[in-house]
């Protein structure tokens, strides 16, 4: 980590150190008393007030009020930065041509500046519960296949266990859906094909078995193939995001 730290930097230097941290395309931090101005696909005014100024690496600018996570004014990466004196203070200003937009924040006090480079290499894990998964499976049926129709969730097959989901697809057929938060193994081809066996006993009716997983073992797909089984695969990510943006339904709106 390479940080240059300013405490009450005057306007000037602050200039100076946001000047070279924009031709060299690094972080910028500045905290301070600003009036935030924005044109483009609208227009908006923020009044003066100490704020946080974020400037990555990428080019991608946040402007932060004291409290909220979500930035009050933004723009996406490659924005071209500039900075310049004048009788106010010192205006930070972040342009794009398509689409023609562009923020202004005018600083007329800094009371801290930092910036340089940050090294960040790990990778993101997202850690989502089976359970999380099977709830983002019944309010969106679209992740394991289009018109998918939920009936039942924990359906009981007596000393054959629960179904995770017992469904309907779009041409009539019943589906059991046996859901895995890790990769699939040949335990869960004989699970499913236990509640298969279970429930072709009791209904006389097609059922399908699907496997939804992020991936299956490469030791289980012969007996997948043999069962006559299906895989899904369903990254946790794509649950979380289901779930987010209809995390005010109930999933009882969406069982048949």
């Amino acid at each position: 980590m390479g940080l240059s730290v300013k405490v009450k930097p005057t306007l000037a230097e602050a200039t100076d150190l946001l000047e070279k941290a924009f031709r060299g395309r690094n972080l910028a931090v500045v905290i301070g008393t600003c009036r935030v101005d924005y044109e483009g696909r609208a227009s908006s005014t923020l009044e003066s007030g100490e704020r946080i100024l974020v400037v990555k690496e990428d080019g991608s600018v946040l402007v932060h009020r004291p409290t909220g996570y979500e930035p009050v004014n933004w723009q996406p990466p490659k924005c071209l930065m500039t900075v310049r004196r004048d009788e106010g203070g010192v205006i930070v200003t972040a342009s794009r041509a398509q689409p023609k937009e562009t923020v202004a924040i005018e600083f007329s006090d800094i009371s801290l500046a930092v910036t340089g480079n940050l090294a960040d290499s790990g990778e993101f894990a997202l850690h989502v519960t089976e359970l999380q998964m099977k709830q983002a499976m019944l309010t969106a049926p679209d992740l394991v296949e289009p018109g998918l129709k939920p009936i039942q969730q924990e359906k009981s097959l007596g000393e054959a266990g629960f179904t995770d989901i017992f469904a309907e697809d779009r041409n009539g057929n019943l589906v059991v859906v046996e859901i895995k938060r890790n990769a699939a193994t040949k335990d869960a081809v004989t699970q499913l094909q236990r509640y298969l066996d279970t429930l072709r006993k009791r209904i006389n009716r097609p059922i399908r078995g699907i496997i939804a997983a992020p991936e299956l073992r490469k030791s289980a797909q012969p007996m997948l193939d043999s069962l006559r089984l299906e895989f899904v695969a369903v990254a946790p990510e794509k649950c979380f995001s289901a779930l987010k943006s209809r995390k005010d339904m109930k999933l009882s709106q969406f069982l048949a």
